[in-house]
């Protein structure tokens, strides 16, 4: 694959212009997937200005809003690299509160947050509906692969020393789960637009090479 660099402030305005060229007749449903080392949620709050400035109403929806209760998280013990992968996020959830309203001629309604991690409660959050032409910001990681209903996704990539200097100590037990990730969902060859960001300060859009 071929790298371009591009600085912190150009790589937002292009993933801001690439956005809100879609249609102004539907919502946007936009993933921003990467591990917390790629800090997806940054990337996320930097689009909210541009965007608006595009005339689009945004929502940040954080996918750490909608983890599992703790005691379906913590089945298999708290450090549990495959129960990370496969039972942390409610998927189901996802969808049908904040994904499916947002589909050609649904409903805009949906919810910002369902579960709170650290009161292992639901959050009670209020019900929010988006005009037809808003953009939904869903950042988090292990999002694709999922059948999560996006229309355009952006997939943060490190490299495997990378993430793995970049990753807390405590949560290095995660690693074994990006590797999973690389391996059976290959999000650099299925996301729309995929970013090298080894070192934050000077991404590189990466893109497959011209035959």
């Amino acid at each position: 694959m071929d790298a371009r660099p591009i600085s912190p402030s150009a790589l937002v305005e292009e993933l801001a212009d690439r956005i809100a060229g879609a249609p102004r007749s539907s919502w946007v449903r936009v993933a921003l997937d990467g591990a917390p080392a790629a800090r997806p949620g940054e990337l996320a709050d930097a689009l909210v200005g541009p965007l608006r400035l595009h005339g689009r109403e945004v929502l940040r929806v954080p996918a750490a809003g909608f983890l599992r209760p703790a005691s379906l998280r913590y089945e298999y013990g708290r450090t549990d690299p495959d129960a990370f992968y496969d039972g942390w996020l409610d998927y189901g959830g996802l969808t049908r509160e904040v994904l499916n309203p947002l589909e050609p001629g649904g409903t805009g309604k949906v919810l910002p947050t369902l579960w709170d991690p650290v009161t292992d409660r639901a959050t009670r959050a209020g019900y929010v509906t988006l005009p037809p032409g808003a953009v939904l910001l869903m950042d988090g990681g292990l999002l694709l692969g999922r059948w999560l209903p996006f229309d355009i996704t952006v997939h943060l990539w490190l490299s495997p020393a990378a993430l793995a200097r970049r990753t807390a100590e405590e949560s290095r037990w995660t690693l074994p789960a990006y590797d999973r990730y690389e391996e059976e969902v290959a999000p650099r060859e299925t996301a729309d637009v995929v970013v090298r960001v080894d070192d934050p300060r000077h991404p590189a859009i990466i893109t497959a090479p011209r035959p």
